[in-house]
């Protein structure tokens, strides 16, 4: 275990158990399941922001294609194109 990781303890299905012992080796468990709950964390944290945007989605003031385009010029320093 690398210095920057922690112990933890937690519990799993009794079923999970034996199919992680059956299919990985002893010495690449924590590595397997680290991998597996950074992919889980990843998309919760992805569905949460699509509900924030989802749930502010409207509540601004609707913009036309022009004032989009404008917008986008000035950002990148294009006012004159």
């Amino acid at each position: 275990m690398s210095p920057s990781a922690r112990k933890l303890n937690f519990m799993i299905r009794d079923e999970i158990a034996r199919e992680l012992e059956a299919l990985v080796p002893a010495g690449e468990r924590s590595r397997t399941v680290n991998d597996a709950l950074a992919k889980e964390l990843l998309s919760i944290r992805r569905r949460k922001i699509t509900l924030r945007l989802r749930a502010a989605r409207g509540k601004g003031p609707a913009l036309g294609t022009e004032k989009i385009v404008a917008a986008l010029r000035r950002n990148r320093g294009r006012d004159g194109e």
